[in-house]
């Protein structure tokens, strides 16, 4: 169990990348807030079947990361506790396809308010119970935000930030001993995903992924896994690109 005894805090835990994140950490002996936008069954029954399968404590909580109130809120909640978090993993983000000259200002500004803005309010706020013991800190990003995918520029411009925003913390956060990385994911078999990519699109970027395979959760779970435990005690300002050769 590689996570035995550490606090993780991670967005987006309903669905996708951040479910398969939630029930990796959990296998691996971590207790865990579960952050997702709104409460469902599903979500419940699963949290408390990892309670029960793997002997760790998660704990749900719900916010809306378009809402800075709502963050605050969820911050205000975790804190409450006053237990030291070990692990940050800011998974949760939202996607828009357009082309450039058809992309009204305001759709730029909601994906930067869901996919920048409230994860740099988020981690200002659980930073601060991550400083006296150290840890390590994961943010999600894209290979979008590297690769400048045609049609995603709202999407791929607030996921470069996110990279960015990981470099700089980096370095400000290392004398803390907390360590900072990304994740830059290529297709990923998730709901958003699929909503978001036409098939010929899916099919023209298989056909140049070294792999010619979309990922599974779980193998980016994998590396969020790698970067929250010890064995990547010696990496910080990192992205790591999980794109199967984009």
């Amino acid at each position: 169990m590689l996570l035995k005894g550490k606090c993780a805090v991670v967005t987006g835990c309903n669905r996708g990348i951040g479910k398969s994140i939630l029930e990796t950490f959990a296998s691996n002996g971590a207790d865990i807030w579960a952050c997702a936008r709104s409460e469902n069954k599903d979500f419940l029954l699963l949290v408390n079947d990892l309670e029960s399968k793997y002997k760790v404590t998660i704990k749900p909580i719900y916010f809306d990361l378009s809402d800075t109130d709502s963050v605050k809120q969820g911050i205000k909640t975790i804190s409450a506790e006053k237990k030291p978090i070990d692990i940050l993993v800011n998974n949760a983000g939202s996607i828009s396809t357009s082309l450039f000259q058809m992309t009204p200002l305001a759709n730029v500004k909601e994906m930067f308010d869901v996919n920048f803005f409230s994860m740099f309010q988020f981690t200002q706020g659980i930073v601060k119970l991550m400083v006296k013991n150290g840890g390590s800190v994961i943010n999600l990003s894209s290979s979008a935000g590297i690769e400048g995918n045609e049609g995603r520029v709202s999407y791929a411009s607030s996921k470069s930030a996110v990279i960015t925003f990981g470099q700089v913390i980096s370095r400000e956060l290392g004398r803390n001993n907390i360590r900072v990385n990304t994740i830059a994911p290529g297709l990923t078999e998730t709901e958003m995903m699929i909503d978001s990519t036409p098939e010929d699109v899916l099919r023209q970027t298989l056909e140049r992924i070294s792999l010619h395979r979309t990922a599974k959760p779980n193998e980016i779970a994998n590396v969020a896994l790698f970067l929250a435990s010890n064995l990547s005690s010696y990496m910080t300002g990192q992205v790591l690109r999980a794109d199967g050769g984009m």
